[in-house]
Parts: structure tokens; sequence; C-alpha cells
């Protein structure tokens, strides 16, 4: 097999476990290349890319860290190095997956590599933080983080079966063969369990207009997901429906994709409709973990793991006229639809957050700062009704077509 894999990580603490991974990977009938991160020790083994050629990629020559003995410059030279030295080998065509394994230090410096190489390359982290909040780490990207278990220290009898694994893995990816398909442009849609029913009309249309939609939860990653690929010119338009994520943002809730929301579209110019979707509600997890200032607010149990809070006038407000700010930077087609009916499956009349007051402190904001030439059209029902989602989703394939 001609496809090569690469090898992320310090052969000097932990070149036993890199050679096992290397030979495994290799009895696979795969190639590999090793790039070496460590800075202080003597490699176990001799590398492809020397930790020399690393350092230099970031910026600073091996002697000088090693001289200055300081952890977090050796760490932040090693980790852009080795983002350049893997990106230049990406862009020369001369790896086809990567692999790394380590702790802390480590899965930052291979996980900042990875997240600089496409969606659908081949990624797997073997690390000793895959068991908890990984999000810092895989960014908006597709790596595949591992937990190793036990510390990356050694071949024994359990973290052998976790590198043989791991290998197993990562050429899996890279030996697989991805079944070609149609390629139809793409729209971007996002949702919430509150839009569903909004979203999956949408998409039935979309689909029966020739494209294909891409749905992306508004959980935070999500909304960061959904930006980055528009920044990569994936996206060829934007029905974002559930714009939730600010309403996070602005109250400190969990599910923030923080402040550069709602840039991506309006930056490259592609067709967008946004709707206030579930602007309503600010997203934490159980009850007991709402922070004590909010304690008094209108609260709703979604489940036992998620707990609801109803928006404010005053949080609307401030929404308002954030949304004016970003969508008046926007370059291409922009609409905002606003069903007064209700903006979530919560948001109806005898619903717990029915509030009209709150909604119209952001439609009342938004109108004072947005351009003239942004169109602003209030429906009068809610976000779910079949009548608004066709008319969001036909009026964006409107938009679509004349720009083409």
């Amino acid at each position: 097999m001609n496809k090569t894999i690469c090898i992320v990580g310090a052969l000097d603490t932990k070149g036993e476990e890199f050679a096992f991974l290397k030979a495994e990977i290799e009895k696979r009938g795969f190639k590999t290349l090793v790039v070496d991160t460590g800075v202080m020790g003597s490699p176990l083994f001799m590398p492809d890319v020397s930790r020399e050629h690393v350092a230099d990629a970031g910026g600073t020559s091996l002697e000088e860290l090693v001289e200055q003995a300081d952890r977090g410059t050796a760490m932040a030279v090693m980790t852009s190095g080795t983002a350049e030295i893997v990106r230049r080998l990406y862009a020369d065509g001369k790896i086809n997956g990567i692999i790394g394994m380590g702790g802390g230090g480590g899965t930052v410096i291979a996980t900042s590599a990875m997240r600089g190489l496409p969606i659908g390359f081949p990624k797997v982290m073997v690390s000793t933080v895959a068991s908890g909040d990984v999000s810092a780490y895989v960014g908006t990207s597709d790596i595949t983080m591992m937990p190793s278990v036990v510390d990356v220290a050694g071949i024994n009898r359990i973290s052998r079966v976790i590198y043989v694994n791991a290998a197993g893995a990562i050429c899996g990816m890279v030996g697989g063969e991805i079944p070609t398909g149609e390629v139809k442009p793409i729209i971007a849609a996002t949702m919430f369990g509150n839009t569903t029913r909004a979203v999956n009309h949408a998409k039935e249309i979309f689909e029966s207009a020739g494209y294909e939609v891409l749905v992306f939860h508004a959980t935070g990653t999500g909304g960061r997901t959904m930006e980055s690929l528009v920044d990569a010119g994936y996206i060829e338009g934007v029905l974002d429906i559930t714009t939730t994520e600010w309403a996070d943002e602005i109250c400190g809730g969990v599910l923030t994709a923080g402040p550069t929301r709602l840039d991506a579209a309006g930056r490259t110019g592609i067709p967008q409709i946004v709707v206030p979707g579930c602007l309503d509600m600010c997203n934490f997890w159980a009850r007991n973990t709402v922070p004590e200032k909010y304690q008094g607010r209108l609260l709703y149990e979604w489940n036992p793991n998620i707990t609801l809070m109803r928006t404010t006038p005053e949080e609307n407000a401030q929404m308002g006229h954030i949304f004016a700010e970003k969508l008046n930077a926007a370059t291409g087609p922009t609409l905002v639809y606003i069903p007064r009916g209700g903006w979530s499956e919560l948001d109806y009349p005898e619903k717990p957050f029915w509030w009209p007051e709150a909604n119209d402190a952001f439609v009342q904001a938004l109108k004072a700062d947005l351009r003239s030439d942004i169109p602003v059209i209030e429906m009068s029902e809610d976000i779910n009704h079949p009548n608004f989602s066709s008319t969001v989703a036909n009026r964006l394939l409107e938009l679509l077509k004349e720009r083409a």
C-alpha cells in the first residue's frame, strides 16, 4: 500500500510507545512518516522529521530551547513548528492520515497540527485527556479522540491493546474507500430540538430543488463549525433559523458559539436568511448548575441535564443591537424573518416562555440599527408553522437563483 501515515510525538519521553505504534501501522502495509516533537532528551529512534527541523519551523533553534529550558516557550515553538511541518506535508501530498499520542502537552501539539487539516482527512489522537471536555483540542475539526485509559508511559497489558486499536483505527480510515456520489450545491441550516419541525420542512424543500443540506445543531460547536465551513467555501447559502447561541453568549450559557457568530456568511457574501430562533432561551446544564444570580428567573427543565432560562426584554434588546451590527457588515443578500407567533416550541401562547414584549424588544432594537436595505419581514405564524418554514426556504432559493 502506497499510503503514508504521519506519526506525531515526542521520541525522547515516549519513544518506546511510538516505536510500537509505528511497527503496528507498518505491519498493516502502510508507510509511516514520523515527526519528532521532543526537546530535551535524545530520540529513541531516528524520525523522518527531526526536532531540530520542527523547532526551526516554529521560529527558534532547538539549541535555544534547550538553553532556555522553559516549558512554556518550548511548547509554543514546537506547537507552531509541528503545525507548519504537517501543513507542508499535506500540501505536498506526502501524507494520507495523521496520528498522535500523548498527555496534555503532546495532545496540544498534535491536535493543533490536526486542526489545520481539512475535514475528511483521517486524524486520530490517543490522549490522557480524551475522556473529558475535548472541545479546546478538537475545535471545529473531525479529530477522533481516543482515551489512552492509562498514561502514555510504556507498553503494558492495557496500553498495548489501546495502541493496537489506535493503529487499526487510523489504518482503517486511511485505507477506506469513499464512495463517489452526486456533487450538489450545499445549503447550511441551524437547528435545535425546538426548531426541528421548521428545519425538517425547509430541508425537504431544499432537497427537492437539488441542494444538499447540512444541518448544524446550535450547541456552540455547531455554530462555529458552520461558520468555518462557510469561510472554507463549502456553503452556497445559509438558513440561520436557530441563532440561540447568541443568547448563551450574552447570558453566560453553556452553548455559546463565541462573539464571531453571524460573521462568516456576511463576510463571504453568500445569501443568508436570519431568524431569531430560540433566542427566547439560554442553556445551562442540570438545574443545580444555573448561576446563583439567575435562580429567580423563569427556568424550564428541558430534561434532567438541560435547564433553559427565558431571556428578558433587556437581553433581547442587546441581541437586537448585536444582530444589526453583524448583519450591517454583510456583503451579500441578507434578510431577516420574524415569526411573531413564537420563536421556539416553548414560546407559543400559554407555553412557559411566551413573552411577546421580550421578543419585541429584539425586533425594535434590530430595526433601530439595521441598514435600510436589509429587509425585516414579520410573519404572524410561529417558527415551526409550515407556512413560515416554507416561506423562508423558498425565499432563500430565490436569493440563490438571483445570485447565480
